[in-house]
């Protein structure tokens, strides 16, 4: 059986890959809970309460994606500077 922690990854990433969205849509919430298998596997899971938990992972994605996005351009920036030095 698939760990809840997993499902929650894996809707975090599929929304990512689809939509680029970080915020949540309901109904896809919804059609991923079902058609996945969650619903099978933890029959006593709230949808309010899984929505929540990838609602939390894809903002931790989105603010981790964000962070590595100014590294690099703070390493691109260093990088043109030292280059134009004589």
């Amino acid at each position: 059986m698939t760990k809840l922690s997993d499902y929650v990854e894996i809707a975090a990433m599929e929304y990512l890959l689809e939509t680029g969205n970080d915020e949540l849509d309901a109904v896809w919430i919804a059609e991923f809970f079902q058609d996945s298998g969650v619903q099978d596997d933890y029959p006593r899971q709230d949808l309010v309460a899984f929505n929540a938990m990838v609602q939390k992972e894809l903002t931790k994605q989105s603010e981790r994606a964000g962070k590595q996005a100014h590294s690099q351009l703070d390493r691109i920036v260093r990088f043109v500077k030292q280059r134009r030095k004589p």
